[in-house]
């Protein structure tokens, strides 16, 4: 995903983003996009230790599966209680442009949110492209989070609602699911949505995919790959969420990245959702880039970031209350 061109904007940049990013964009060798997809699948995993923190130690992490359209789909399920009360479950679908990540590459997220949110979480490790494109990530999300409404046993917990998180890809499906499950709901309601860098739209030439194409981790060159790979339908609602349905949406907790190629497909999105009169809080962290969730070891601040991120969602659940 990096770029050896040197960084030329006249935005702020945090200075450990701007150390990282310096670091980063000196490395030598062939960009994610240009790799094998095995390769670049390992690449990105094996990134993750030299730049995200330890897990969490949490009293349940437990691999379990639930049916889906062709098949199980992988899930892991997160709880800092041994059991609880009856209460929302939140539902994580990660990033990787639909084609790279998996329930390894964001299991230390997944540990942070379920210990400082106090609630279950049931990861989803959808069907890949391109060896399966549009719509199956989609389809799978749709399965296991509806599967999960239903409190099911492999859960020994009892689901009031639903908490749809999710970071790039992951915060493209999580607003895909939102509006699903609001057409059609499940058997619980969806009580907030946590979209994080998500892509919304197919837009091709927003200021911010100009500004920062190269050199800011995230690059036009890796999000051009990752569309051909995964090959969604322009104007398609489940591939691009900003053509669905905005009015009577849940709470939301937007976030995006001053200095992330994909931060204004997340405004746009943001901006539909405040003129249906949706209740919004939208978080743009200055100065940092795409991918600071799973940057925590290498970008002290995004931890901090993390935080807002959290404190925004107890006032949002509070609220609805």
């Amino acid at each position: 995903m990096n770029d050896a061109s040197p960084i030329q904007t006249g935005h702020y940049t945090r200075p450990d983003v701007r150390g990282f990013l310096d670091v980063l964009n000196s490395i030598e060798g062939p960009q994610m996009h240009e790799m094998p997809l095995d390769e670049a699948r390992l690449a990105y995993l094996a990134m993750l230790p030299l730049g995200e923190l330890e897990p969490r130690e949490l009293a349940v992490i437990r691999d379990i599966s639930c049916p889906g359209l062709v098949g199980e789909i992988p899930l892991r399920f997160y709880d800092a209680r041994e059991t609880r009360e009856p209460g929302p479950a939140i539902m994580f679908y990660h990033g990787g442009g639909f084609t790279i990540g998996d329930l390894e590459t964001h299991h230390a997220l997944c540990t942070e949110i379920a210990a400082e949110m106090d609630m279950p979480v049931i990861a989803v490790h959808y069907r890949l492209a391109p060896e399966h494109a549009f719509p199956a990530a989609p389809d799978d999300c749709e399965a296991a989070t509806r599967w999960v409404a239903q409190s099911p046993s492999e859960l020994a917990r009892r689901v009031t609602g639903l908490i749809p998180i999710g970071d790039s890809a992951g915060g493209n499906l999580t607003i895909v699911m939102t509006q699903a499950l609001m057409d059609r709901p499940a058997a619980v309601p969806v009580v907030l949505q946590v979209p994080i860098y998500p892509l919304s739209d197919e837009k091709p030439d927003h200021v911010s995919m100009l500004d920062f194409a190269n050199g800011h981790l995230l690059t036009k060159a890796s999000m051009d790959w990752f569309a051909e790979c995964y090959g969604a339908i322009p104007g398609n609602t489940r591939a691009y969420p900003i053509h669905g349905n905005h009015a009577a949406m849940p709470p939301t907790v937007l976030v995006t990245a001053l200095l992330d190629p994909i931060r204004d497909s997340g405004r746009v999105y943001g901006a539909q959702l405040i003129l249906a009169g949706s209740d919004v809080v939208f978080l743009e962290m200055q100065g940092s880039i795409h991918g600071f969730t799973t940057l925590r070891k290498a970008l002290p601040s995004a931890q901090e970031d993390m935080q807002r991120i959290f404190a925004a969602m107890r006032l949002m659940l509070g609220a609805s209350k």
